[in-house]
This record gives structure tokens, sequence and C-alpha cells, in this order.
């Protein structure tokens, strides 16, 4: 199946300990059944069965590990990552939640050359416990050139910290807080290590409504011995921008897995509900919003991993993972609220309903695209990338497909943050001529009409300083590089061509829609106008496809998966 069903997927793909992980963790939360799921969120309940399960089964420490810090088993894969945060993301966004956070205040530390801290990591990991990033502050926000937590040096060598840090995931229970700050009387950025249960460390309050711990607290003179210092200096900002650059990657995969769960029971419901004499999938426009949905979900996971395959390959002369990645942030998960808000379409007053997962999705969804960034500083960082990857590609051996049993290296040695503007992409008209598909032309026509613009009546500078045009500027080119991984997976999974087409169509009508934008704009020119006016197109409609689509995939999904109530019985950890 293209999309995950916890009950009937293959992770043969994986090493047989990576599949005992998933097919195990499957096991927990189908086991645990919807009704306490659902019980659990709506009663804010720490997840501490979850975190148990954790422990016992040594997850984390896996999957964070490193290799040559932990077991022998132990590595940062980040094929397997994905399957793991997608499983978390189909149950609860929380449990996802809990690693993600881990994930991050994991970065700077593996990052750092403080082997008395890695090494001490490495053991709390082993013993279950859980990780936090101290860099958002309630008066900076994602802001992290300014802060307010100040690391001051005492006579006798030793340090102490204060100041506070604000909206810190696993900040009540973390073995270890990374904490990113000023040296006092610098302008030098610092990364401490501190721990949560210390008495200086004055934990304050969770500032959501959530089974998620996150956290407010205040570093008051906490004791900072030279072993707790893991960066300074610009090492301290490339180790911050760098982890932040590993993990967001993580929040589309929790946005594929809550849609996902979310459609199954979109399809029960509606499938099995009759109005006016007819089920309500046998009306126009519910078959439509399906389609829809289902494509973006695909796409949505087609993109996701081809963009592993780039994050697994970067090395200092291959670093487009950095437009990719952040892609998987941003794009992947707003696509995932274009899927939420179709499937309520259909649902409707259902969606609201105190026992039903799509009551969470709803709510959780809007998170993704604003947790690590909002989508504008990542847009801002995207455009970056625009003109190398449209007008100086360069050549690079062509990535496989990645799921070996390998640890991505890289990812903890990825260096300065600098260059961006430099770095330089493989032609992406290769993807594209890979089809000849009717949507995938038109999409074709649309791509060379932007460059066109961009070259003949590119941005102005009032506009290279204005956000908000460069916006749309950012999502067609946003679009483009969607579409050239689409389709370079979709040849690695062997798509059938309907679906693919179907696909384009979908981005064919969203490329019309942010060029209706650009024309739209206060400042956009007249020739900006004449081109905004060429790129808005009708993709190429083909019922016979679309209902082939719907027979065979989107259908074909009722009642093939509805989780438990009371849960599923398990022996061994697996399902029985």
């Amino acid at each position: 199946m293209l999309i995950l069903h916890p009950i009937k997927v293959d992770y043969s793909y994986l090493d047989k300990e990576s599949q005992e992980i998933m097919y195990k963790t499957i096991a927990w939360f189908e086991a645990k059944g919807k009704e306490k799921l659902t019980d659990d969120d709506r009663n804010f309940v720490w997840y501490a069965d979850f975190l148990a399960f954790v422990k016992e089964n040594k997850i984390f420490a896996k999957l964070m590990t490193p290799t040559g810090y932990g077991a022998e088993n132990a590595r940062w894969d980040t094929a397997r990552i994905a399957a793991f945060t997608e499983i978390c993301g189909f149950y609860g966004l929380c449990y996802w939640y809990t690693y993600q956070v881990s994930s991050l205040g994991l970065g700077p530390i593996w990052m750092s050359k403080n082997e008395k801290v890695k090494q001490k990591t490495a053991q709390l990991l082993d013993e279950g416990h859980i990780f936090a990033f101290g860099l958002s502050e309630k008066e900076h926000g994602a802001d992290i050139y300014s802060s307010d937590m100040i690391l001051s040096k005492k006579a006798d060598g030793s340090y102490v910290a204060n100041g506070g840090k604000y909206y810190i995931g696993n900040g009540n229970k973390a073995g270890i807080v990374s904490v990113f700050g000023l040296l006092e009387g610098t302008k030098d950025h610092v990364c401490f290590a501190v721990n949560s249960q210390h008495p200086n460390y004055k934990l304050i309050k969770n500032v959501v409504n959530s089974q998620s711990y996150v956290s407010q607290f205040e570093l008051e003179n906490y004791p900072i011995a030279e072993d707790d210092i893991l960066h300074v200096g610009r090492d301290a900002w490339d180790a911050a921008l760098n982890t932040v650059n590993i993990n967001k990657y993580n929040l589309g995969w929790a946005s594929i897995g809550i849609c996902t769960h979310a459609m199954y029971e979109a399809m029960n419901h509606a499938s099995n509900r009759n109005l006016y004499g007819k089920f309500v999938t046998d009306f126009p426009h519910i078959k439509a919003l399906f389609i829809k949905a289902y494509t973006r979900l695909v796409a949505m996971r087609l993109f996701a991993f081809r963009a592993t395959d780039y994050m697994r390959s970067a090395s200092a002369e291959d670093r487009r993972y950095l437009l990719f990645n952040p892609m998987v942030k941003m794009k992947v998960t707003t696509e995932g609220e274009h899927v939420i808000n179709d499937m309520w379409d259909v649902v409707a007053a259902k969606g609201f309903e105190r026992d039903m997962y799509f009551s969470m999705a709803a709510r959780d969804i809007r998170a993704l695209p604003k947790l690590e960034g909002t989508v504008h500083v990542n847009m801002a960082l995207i455009i970056k990338f625009m003109p190398n990857y449209f007008f100086n590609p360069g050549e690079f051996p062509e990535i496989p497909q990645r799921y070996d049993a390998a640890n991505d290296d890289f990812m903890f040695n990825q260096g300065p943050t600098k260059g961006l503007s430099r770095i330089q992409f493989h032609d992406y008209q290769a993807a594209y001529a890979l089809y000849d598909l009717p949507n995938i032309s038109v999409f074709k026509e649309q791509i060379a009409i932007l460059k066109e613009t961009l070259m003949m009546a590119g941005p102005t500078p009032e506009q290279q300083k204005d956000i908000d045009f460069l916006l749309s500027v950012g999502e067609l080119f946003t679009l483009v590089v969607y579409g050239q991984l689409v389709l370079e997976n979709a040849k690695i999974w062997n798509i059938e061509e309907n679906l693919i087409d179907q696909i384009f169509e979908v981005l064919v009508q969203d490329f019309s829609k942010f060029a209706l934008q650009i024309y739209n704009k206060p400042s956009s020119t007249e020739k900006q106008m004449e081109y905004a006016q060429k790129m808005i197109k009708k993709p190429v409609f083909n019922q016979e496809r679309t209902e082939q689509i719907w027979k065979d995939h989107v259908y074909a999904l009722k009642d093939v998966y509805e989780m438990a109530k009371e849960g599923r019985k398990v022996d061994g950890g697996v399902l029985a």
C-alpha cells in the first residue's frame, strides 16, 4: 500500500532489529486501544506508559545513539527514524513530540567535542531518559540572534547560568537539557548541558493544554563546570542551526502519520453513512475531496522518502539536502493541513466527536507548520537556493534509495552553516523528462514561464525586501522542487502513471493559485502580472483516470483499518 496500514505494513526493507522496533511499537499502540488513546488525550495524561515501553525496549537508545557511543546495534539512521516517527504520528502527536524534542536536545551533544557529556548521554539513553533543547525564549521566540540566557564566569573558573527558556518540550523530565545562550559581556553564543531535576532548575509551568509537557523554566545561578559546556562561539551557532537542519525533517512524518489515520476514519465513516438514499461516498463532491486528499498524501510520502535518500547521502560536497529537508518540514506539513481540511469537509460534525481520532488530527495538524520556525522563516531560507537551482545546475552522481543499516555520520559533522546560496543542484529537468503525461506537460509549461519571469521580470529591489511578495514566489519555486522529488521517487517505487498524472492535476491547480496571488499583489508590476496570467493554466481532467483512482486506491480504503476500541491482543510484543 502507498500509505501506512499498521496491521498489514511490511518493513522487510529494514534490517531485522529495525523491523522489530516498528512492529513492537505498532503492537503497543494497538493493544492500548482507541478509547484509552483518546481519553488520555482529552485528559492531558503524561505518556508515562509510552516512555516505559520505550525504556523497556531501548528504542530511543537504538534510534538516537550514533554508532560508537551506545550498544553495538545503535545508530542514527534517518530511514528507520522516518518509519518510527510516522508510526508515532499515526497514533498521536504527543508520542511523536517526545521523540522529536529528544532528538533536538541530542543534536548539540552529538555535534560537540565534549566526550564526557557524550558518554554520559549514551548511558542516559540506555537507561530510557528523554532530552530537551533549550533554544526558544518567551520574548524572542525563534529569533536565536537574541538571548537573555547568560552564562557568567566566576573567579574560580567555573560558571553560573541565569535566564529563562520557553516552549521547551520534555523540559519537565529531560535527563539533559541542551541550553543555548550568551557568554556574559560578549556576543559569543554558548551551548551547555543542564539537568532538569537540579534544584537550581526552576520548572515554572506547562505552557500548553496537552499531554506533552512544553515547559517554561528558569535557571537561577545554575552551576556550570567546564565539563558541561558543549560549544562556544561560532560552533554554538552552527550546532544550533544544524540541529534544526537534521530534525525539522521529522515534522513532515508526523503530518503524514496523522493524515493517514484520519483518512481511514473519514473513509470508514463516509462510506457507511447513508443520506438521502445514497451513501456519502456516492456524492461527486465527496469523491473529489477524497481523491484530492489521497493524492496529496501519497505525494507527501513520496517526497519525504526521497528527501531521506538525500539526507543520508549528504557530504561536504553535496548539501542538496538543505533545500529538500526544510521542504519536508514546510511543504509536507502545509500539505497535511490541506488533506485534513478536505476530509473535514467530508466528515463534517463527526470530526468534533470526542471518541474520534479525527478530532485530535484536526487540532494537531495545525501545529506542525508552526514548529521549528514558521513557514515564512523556512521560505526565506529556501528562496536562497532558487538561482542555482534554476540557472546553475551542477554534476552529481545519482542518489540511490537508502534503506541500508548505516549510521548517518555527516548529520553530526555538517560544518559551518554559511554559503547556502552557493549550493548547487542537479538538473531538475531530468526528473520531469521521466514521464510523458498530460498534467506533467502542463506543469512543465508553467515552470518554463516561471523561469522566464525570473529572468525578464524578477523581483524588484523593493520586492526583494517584501516577504509577503517573496512568499508567493517561493511557493511556485517550492512546487517545482516538490514535483521533482515526487517524480524521482515515483520511478523508484514504480508508481502507476494514472496516479502520477492525478498528483500533477493537483499541482497544476496549486501552481495556478499561487500565480494568481502574484498577479493580485499590490506591488506586482505590469510585466509580472502579464507573466502571472500566463502561468494560470487549467489541468487536464480525465474522468476515466479519476474513476480508476477512486476505485483502485481511494474507495479501496473502505473498512480496511480501524483502531480497536478496547485494543488488540498482543503476544510476545507483537500483534496476535
